[in-house]
C-alpha cells in the first residue's frame, strides 16, 4: 500500500530555511521586523515546499487569530433550517463574509446564540475564549443586546451591529430599511394605489420600526393615510395570516400590501387566494426579503433585495482594517433594490379607493 504523503508544517520550513518557528510565523503574518534577506530565504523554503499556512501556525505570532465570529440568533436559525423554508439570511451571510475572509486570509465561523437566554454573557465568554476571534459580526437582535455588546466592549474585541443605528461601541450598520420601505410604497402609489397596508415585523427588532418609518414618509409625501392600515406579525407564515386577514376584512381593504418578510408575503398571498382575490389585479403585494421562494410563486413576488452579502463583506473588511483605522463612529449604510415582478400592477378603481 502506498504510504500517505506527509503534510509539510511549519517546523519542515523552519528546518529548510535555517530558521526559528517565530521567524517563520512572522514571515506567513507580514510582521515588520523581519530582515528582507529572512524573509526571501523563508519564502523561497515555504514554495519549494508548497507549504500553505494553517491557522495555527498564522497564530503562533500572538497577535491575531486571522478568525471573524459571526453570531446569529440560536431559535429563528434552527426554526427557519428545520422548516426548511427557503430562509437564506445565513446564506447570503457566508456568501459575503466567507468570500472576503478568504481574500484577505481570514476563516469566517458562524456561532448561534440565544438572545432571550440568561446565560448568554456566560456562553458568548466561553465562545470567544475558545476561538480567540479579531473580529465579531453581530445580527439582529444581538445587535442592539447590552449583555452581548457591552461584553464585546470589554473584551476591546472590535465588532459590527447589523440591524442598529445605534452610537456606542462597534460600528453600527444599516441595509436601508426606511428606504427600502419607501422605494415598495412609491412603487404602489405609482401604480395608483391609495390604500396600502404593511406588516411588520416584531418590536424587539429596531429595524421593524424602520421600515413602518419609510412605509409612512412615504405615504405621507404621496398625500396618504395610513390610519388603520399597519399590522404586526414575528416574520413568520401563520403571524402573516393573521395580519393579512385583519387587513383584508376591513370595511375598506387595502388594494396592496407590504410584508416584511418573504414568509409573511407568503401568508399573504395565501389568505388572497382563500378570499377569492387575484393577485395582482384585485391585490398588489410586495415582499421585503428577495429569498429563492419569492421568484416561484404563483405569481412570482415583487421583492426588496437587502444586500445581506455585501453587508457581510462590508462588515468584514472593516473589522480587518479597524486593526489600523479603528472603526466608524456613523453608521455604516449599504443599500439594496426593488426588483418589480408580477404581483404588483395598477390598482383597479374601486369604491372609496
Amino acid at each position: 500500500m502506498a504510504r500517505r504523503r506527509q503534510a509539510v508544517t511549519i517546523k519542515h520550513v523552519a528546518a529548510d530555511a535555517g530558521v526559528s518557528l517565530q521567524t517563520v510565523s512572522r514571515v506567513i503574518n507580514n510582521e515588520p521586523n523581519v530582515r528582507p534577506e529572512m524573509k526571501e530565504r523563508v519564502q523561497a523554503s515555504i514554495d519549494k515546499l508548497g507549504y500553505v499556512p494553517s491557522i495555527a501556525a498564522q497564530r503562533m505570532s500572538g497577535s491575531r487569530s486571522y478568525m471573524i465570529l459571526a453570531i446569529n440568533d440560536r431559535e429563528r436559525t434552527i426554526a427557519d433550517w428545520r422548516a426548511r423554508e427557503g430562509t437564506d439570511w445565513v446564506d447570503q451571510m457566508l456568501l459575503g463574509g466567507m468570500l472576503t475572509c478568504d481574500e484577505r486570509g481570514y476563516r469566517m465561523l458562524v456561532e448561534l446564540v440565544d438572545t432571550h437566554s440568561d446565560h448568554v454573557e456566560r456562553e458568548l465568554s466561553a465562545t470567544i475564549a475558545a476561538l480567540q476571534p479579531d473580529g465579531v459580526i453581530l445580527t439582529p437582535p444581538h445587535s442592539e443586546n447590552p449583555l452581548i455588546t457591552n461584553l464585546l466592549a470589554k473584551r476591546n474585541i472590535p465588532f459590527a451591529r447589523i440591524g442598529s443605528k445605534a452610537l456606542g461601541p462597534g460600528v453600527p450598520m444599516t441595509m436601508g430599511d426606511e428606504h427600502l420601505a419607501a422605494l415598495a410604497t412609491e412603487h404602489l402609489v405609482s401604480l395608483g394605489h391609495s390604500r396600502i397596508g404593511f406588516i411588520a415585523g416584531p418590536e424587539e427588532y429596531a429595524l421593524a420600526g424602520w421600515r413602518i418609518d419609510g412605509w409612512e414618509d412615504a405615504m405621507a409625501k404621496a398625500g396618504l393615510s395610513t390610519e388603520d392600515l399597519c399590522e404586526r406579525g414575528d416574520f413568520g407564515y401563520e403571524s402573516g395570516l393573521v395580519a393579512s386577514r385583519t387587513l383584508l376584512e376591513k370595511s375598506q381593504p387595502p388594494t396592496a400590501i407590504i410584508a416584511s418578510s418573504a414568509q409573511m408575503a407568503l401568508a399573504t398571498l395565501a389568505v388572497a387566494r382563500e378570499r377569492g382575490l387575484d393577485v395582482p389585479d384585485d391585490l398588489s403585494v410586495v415582499s421585503f426579503d428577495n429569498t429563492p421562494l419569492v421568484r416561484f410563486t404563483q405569481p412570482p413576488l415583487t421583492a426588496l433585495d437587502q444586500p445581506i452579502a455585501a453587508t457581510a463583506a462590508r462588515a468584514v473588511e472593516l473589522l480587518i482594517d479597524s486593526r489600523e483605522d479603528g472603526l466608524p463612529e456613523e453608521p455604516v449604510v449599504v443599500l439594496g433594490e426593488l426588483v418589480v415582478r408580477s404581483s404588483t400592477a395598477r390598482a383597479r378603481p374601486r369604491d372609496g379607493n
